[in-house]
């Protein structure tokens, strides 16, 4: 099987090239510093149970799409045109650190975003429901704006979980530096056994409101 078979493939009876992808927002390097440092602060001595997200790949993902043929890339890109028509560059800051669904029941460790929501959810809505046109269904659950920066492999021992908890609930994290957006990406996936490696094959400018 060859070493790229998972990202970049060829559909037997359309010979179409697929390949795996999401839209997202990239973040700036001084923030997945930050957020590196924060990840440090969280970590116990024995932590097997959980996969900390390498904070180059940390990105804040709009819509998974998927396997898509290579030959569709044009017409998603053009509904990520329509999606963030009208909406200017805007920025956001962190706000938070959160888990998902709840400390009882570790799944993933995440922190949020405050700032020009608006702007964030509308470009969202936009590409949910533009996409879903050209048949990529729709998520079923409500868009929840979050960087992720670790995702739990398996149950938590009680003694690691408790000490978890306890570090969790003392620290504190505000970052300085703004997440400034003035573009939208459609990023390939590639899963490697060393993890996924993220690339960007299509951007979307915004577009500043001229009065």
């Amino acid at each position: 099987m060859p070493a790229n078979y998972w990202d970049w493939r060829v559909h037997k009876d359309m010979n179409v090239e697929v390949i795996r992808s999401f839209i997202a927002i990239e973040l700036p390097e001084e923030l997945k510093a930050d957020l590196k440092s924060l990840q440090n602060s969280l970590i116990t001595n024995r932590q097997d149970w959980m996969k900390w997200v390498s904070p180059d790949s940390i990105h804040l993902t709009l819509k998974f799409l998927g396997d898509i043929a290579t030959d569709k890339i044009d017409e998603i890109i053009m509904a990520m045109e329509e999606s963030s028509a009208g909406i200017p560059p805007f920025s956001l800051q962190i706000e938070g650190l959160g888990v998902f669904p709840n400390l009882k029941r570790i799944q993933v460790v995440w922190v949020g975003l405050t700032g020009e929501l608006n702007y964030l959810n509308t470009i969202q809505e936009n590409i949910e429901n533009n996409l879903a046109i050209l048949g990529y269904p729709a998520e079923g659950r409500e868009f929840t704006p979050h960087l992720t920066l670790g995702r739990v492999r398996y149950a938590i021992p009680p003694a690691e979980q408790q000490k978890f908890v306890e570090i969790f609930n003392k620290t504190a994290f505000e970052s300085v530096h703004k997440i400034d957006i003035k573009s939208i990406n459609l990023m390939k996936s590639q899963l490697t056994p060393r993890g996924a490696i993220y690339t960007r094959i299509g951007m979307v400018p915004l577009k500043s409101i001229v009065p």
